[in-house]
């Protein structure tokens, strides 16, 4: 018997429909909850630190366009030392020694308050005296003289090779003495005054013994610098 003609259906089973797959957002992620809020916590803190540090550096240089600040300059103009015996027996030194100091501020914006103001002198880097100066307000660009004198006398302890280098000073004339001014200052700055700052002036002197109105020499103004 023959078949009958099939048109292209199809009358089997039916065909199942593709399996669709589903994606779940952060299903492929292993991002743990805490370590992703660490991990933005950090970058949240980097980003301020850095915004904060561009601000500042703005601010300091915006400060240094407007006030150029400049070092205040220390001289000792003039030194008269009349005595600078060493005793042999009781290693004393008997001294007399007057200086004539200028401080100059070249700040045109800043102003400085002198709280304390102290004056040292050493020899072969022992202390033999020290005297306190008056405190004082320094205005703009201005130029104020001190003066101060160490006379007495105080014990020094000097080994082998100081005493050898005093005996050649004397014989010479001239002596090398170190005098430390000592400071607490402020700084003015419109009407803002600063905390208390503590630097240390250092000031190396030769300078010549003056004896029965002679003297081994001149004595060369000299400029101080900053001791750290």
């Amino acid at each position: 018997m023959p078949e009958p003609h099939l048109n292209g259906a199809y009358y089997g089973p039916s065909i199942p429909p593709p399996a669709k797959s589903y994606h779940r957002p952060g299903s492929g992620s292993s991002c743990n909850p805490c370590g992703c809020l660490f991990s933005c916590l950090c970058n949240c803190l980097c980003q301020i630190l850095c915004t904060l540090l561009v601000v500042l550096g703005v601010v300091a240089l915006a400060l240094w366009l407007v006030l150029r600040p400049n070092k205040v300059k220390f001289y000792v103009d003039d030194a008269a030392l009349t005595q600078f015996d060493l005793s042999t027996t009781n290693s004393s030194l008997y001294y007399n020694l007057a200086l004539n100091f200028t401080v100059r501020n070249p700040n045109k914006r800043i102003g400085i308050y002198y709280d304390h103001f102290e004056a040292s002198g050493f020899y072969k880097g022992q202390r033999f005296s020290t005297q306190n100066l008056p405190t004082f307000y320094q205005g703009h660009k201005n130029t104020t003289a001190l003066s101060t004198a160490f006379r007495s006398n105080n014990i020094v302890s000097l080994d082998s090779s100081d005493r050898n280098s005093y005996n050649d000073e004397k014989s010479r004339g001239v002596y090398e003495i170190d005098v430390k001014l000592y400071l607490r200052i402020r700084l003015k700055i419109g009407w803002i005054k600063t905390k208390k700052i503590k630097p240390t002036i250092e000031c190396d002197l030769k300078v010549p013994l003056q004896s029965n109105g002679r003297s081994s020499g001149s004595f060369e103004r000299t400029r101080c610098h900053l001791d750290w």
